[in-house]
């Protein structure tokens, strides 16, 4: 049976394998968290590093979907993703109630850290699915508790027509 972390490296490999999919965020090219571990089959041509501007991040992954790619978006914790809150909530929630366009296809990955070894602060340890799922309409949240479900969770992500925020959880790297 493989590990949690093996299975996160097996799915970001099959996204990696879709000719449209691009992976953008913090860490993502230059290792800096226990995220970038898991991309390790992902092609350097894939990856898009980008500084420490969590909203605009959101904002690149929406006009990327829009333009005919697949973006996975990766906030390392879920305390960054909240930084996108604006962009998430009031753009790309609503962009099918305010065009003729579909909702974008955007794959949102982040993380619930955990304190062992080392404690990143109160700051850095939330898990926030539940108080978000009340502010989206269209953007579906799924926690990844198990190991067996992230490939076909990520893959079945790929499918939709729709955004998606996977929650993965630091303590079953």
């Amino acid at each position: 049976m493989s590990t949690y972390f093996d299975e996160l490296c097996r799915a970001m490999k099959i996204l990696a394998d879709h000719p449209a999919s691009v992976f953008m965020g913090q860490a993502v090219a230059f290792e800096g968290t226990a995220m970038f571990k898991t991309m390790r089959d992902v092609p350097a041509y894939k990856r898009v590093e980008l500084p420490v501007a969590e909203d605009m991040q959101m904002g690149m992954a929406t006009g990327a979907a829009l333009s005919g790619l697949l973006p996975i978006t990766i906030y390392p914790r879920w305390n960054f993703l909240l930084l996108a809150t604006s962009q998430l909530v009031l753009h790309l929630d609503k962009i099918a109630a305010m065009t003729r366009c579909p909702s974008p296809r955007v794959i949102i990955r982040t993380a619930v850290a955990h304190d062992e070894p080392l404690n990143p602060g109160p700051q850095h340890l939330g898990n926030y699915s539940d108080a978000l799922r009340e502010m989206l309409e269209t953007v579906n949240i799924i926690e990844l508790f198990k190991a067996e479900d992230i490939v076909p969770t990520y893959v079945w992500a790929a499918t939709q027509q729709r955004a998606t925020i996977l929650v993965e959880f630091m303590k079953d790297y």
